[in-house]
């Protein structure tokens, strides 16, 4: 018997959307199945910005298609629907906002309750659990957030964007501001995490050690014709 097909998870058709940038994002063609993990570069910080909202559907392009399991991201209406249709993505970025001034613990405990103060015993023992996922120690999470160094502010973003249980993670550069040999370290755990909670993980990212240990595959966008090429490099075979 053969087995059924995967279900496409992310796709994209002749995608052009013009911003503040020297030329327009183009993609001619992206197709990502369900679980899989794929890791794009050729993007700077806003055009991956940029990327991210046409995919969660924050924006959408001048032209062209994009599609997360079949719905069309321009056939959304409304706020309310466009706001159950980001429960979603789960998003990885240095953009992302922490409370400086509070503990790790208690922004991860931000997608669950505005109460931070005084956690409840099972808000605290979920918010362990994640943080253990994501390799985040009790002495990270009693730190303070604007304390913390590079790779752990990535593995509380990280954290932040598992918590409402994403189908699709979407990442931005996620390794640009780390120390290069906490690169590895959290590539193997993204990939852990992929793994074990089936996450269709796009990527867009310069870093080739981070693309190569975490992404099934890899490329680069060439910007003036919005072709994916192979970027997958000869090193991965040794």
């Amino acid at each position: 018997m053969t087995a059924p097909e995967t279900a496409t998870a992310v796709e994209v058709s002749d995608l052009v959307k013009s911003y503040q940038g020297l030329r327009p994002l183009r993609l001619k063609r992206l197709v990502v199945r369900e679980g899989e993990r794929v890791a794009i570069a050729g993007l700077d910080a806003t055009a991956a910005e940029v990327f991210t909202n046409l995919l969660n559907g924050g924006i959408l392009g001048d032209t062209g298609e994009v599609r997360v399991f079949g719905r069309l991201t321009a056939d959304i209406r409304s706020e309310e629907e466009w706001l159950a249709f980001l429960e979603r993505f789960g998003i990885v970025s240095p953009r992302a906002v922490l409370l400086e001034g509070m503990t790790l613990e208690q922004n991860l405990a931000l997608p669950f309750t505005l109460e931070i103060d005084e956690m409840a015993g099972d808000l605290r023992a979920r918010i362990r659990s994640l943080a253990d996922e994501v390799g985040l120690g009790a002495d990270a999470l009693a730190g303070l957030a604007g304390q913390a160094p590079p790779d752990v502010r990535m593995r509380a973003h990280l954290a932040r964007a598992l918590a409402l249980q994403p189908k699709v993670l979407l990442m931005e550069h996620p390794t640009v501001s780390m120390p290069r040999d906490s690169v590895a370290p959290f590539a193997v755990t993204v990939r852990a995490v992929s793994e074990r909670r089936n996450l269709t993980l796009v990527a867009v990212t310069g870093d080739v050690e981070f693309a190569d240990l975490v992404a099934d595959r890899a490329y680069r966008l060439q910007g003036g014709t919005g072709v994916l090429t192979n970027a997958r490099g000869w090193r991965r075979w040794f």
